[in-house]
């Protein structure tokens, strides 16, 4: 069976109506296999703000407590993930919803214990998006892990950048494709750039060139290539173009 694309859907772009859904569906049409990674930060910090819960970041990062993990954890998992099954049901494409904590999908260990329940994605299990991906339906993927202690088993919040590059790797995936709210990364000039090599996305991160929003996903593609996976950055509305084999963006690819 051929290698499945991983998409992964940012928080933001859901939170404006642009998750690239019309992409998605065409690219499941036109007969490849396809599996959907999802943020939802912005829906998780209004529902956090509504329960009077604070909000804090380390790093990128949502420091993720006691508090903090219930509710994020049925944001991600739970509304969320089912608004954009539903979705892909309207556009005819048929999915189904799963968390890392299925079918052990995501073991992780702790990031990081100042960021709490935050976990790093260790060797995923992807046995269940197989079974999936073999019936022919699309996984869509919440970004909630596990960790294995002596005596039982936590919940964990997993940046998802991070767990579409880890997914990616485990499924041998054609391309990861990361759907943001910019069309490329950006060179020394401003320039868009259609492809960048780890070496030289690593030097331009160095450099401040690439900065800000953009580091972590540059990251997650430069954590996909380094295990042998292209990985793509896109503008959400774009998607609709890697059905058609010509997408835009900027790839990274793996050394050679």
């Amino acid at each position: 069976m051929s290698a499945p694309f991983v998409i992964k859907v940012g928080g933001s772009t859901i939170d404006r109506g642009e998750a690239g859904i019309e992409g998605i569906a065409a690219l499941a049409k036109s007969g490849e296999r396809v599996v959907v990674v999802h943020g939802g930060g912005p829906e998780a910090t209004r529902w956090l703000e509504a329960m009077g819960i604070p909000t804090r970041f380390e790093r990128g990062r949502r420091v993720t407590d006691e508090r903090v993990l219930p509710v994020v954890a049925a944001v991600f998992a739970g509304l969320v993930n089912k608004r954009l099954v539903a979705a892909l049901a309207e556009a005819r494409v048929s999915a189904v919803g799963v968390s890392g904590v299925d079918g052990g999908l995501l073991p992780c260990r702790i990031a990081d214990p100042e960021l709490g329940f935050v976990g790093e994605p260790e060797t995923p299990n992807p046995a269940v998006l197989e079974a999936l991906l073999a019936a022919g339906f699309v996984p869509v993927v919440a970004p909630i892990g596990f960790v294995r202690a002596a005596d039982r088993t936590e919940l964990v919040n997993v940046n998802a950048d991070t767990v579409a590059a880890a997914l990616g790797a485990a499924l041998r995936a054609t391309e990861v494709n990361f759907l943001t709210d910019v069309e490329a990364v950006r060179g020394r000039r401003g320039e868009p750039l259609t492809a960048l090599t780890a070496s030289e996305a690593r030097a331009l991160i160095a450099e401040g060139v690439i900065a800000g929003g953009m580091i972590p996903k540059v990251e997650a593609c430069l954590a996909a290539a380094a295990r042998g996976v292209p990985a793509r950055i896109l503008h959400a509305r774009d998607a609709a173009r890697l059905a058609a084999g010509t997408p835009p963006g900027t790839l990274v690819l793996p050394e050679r």
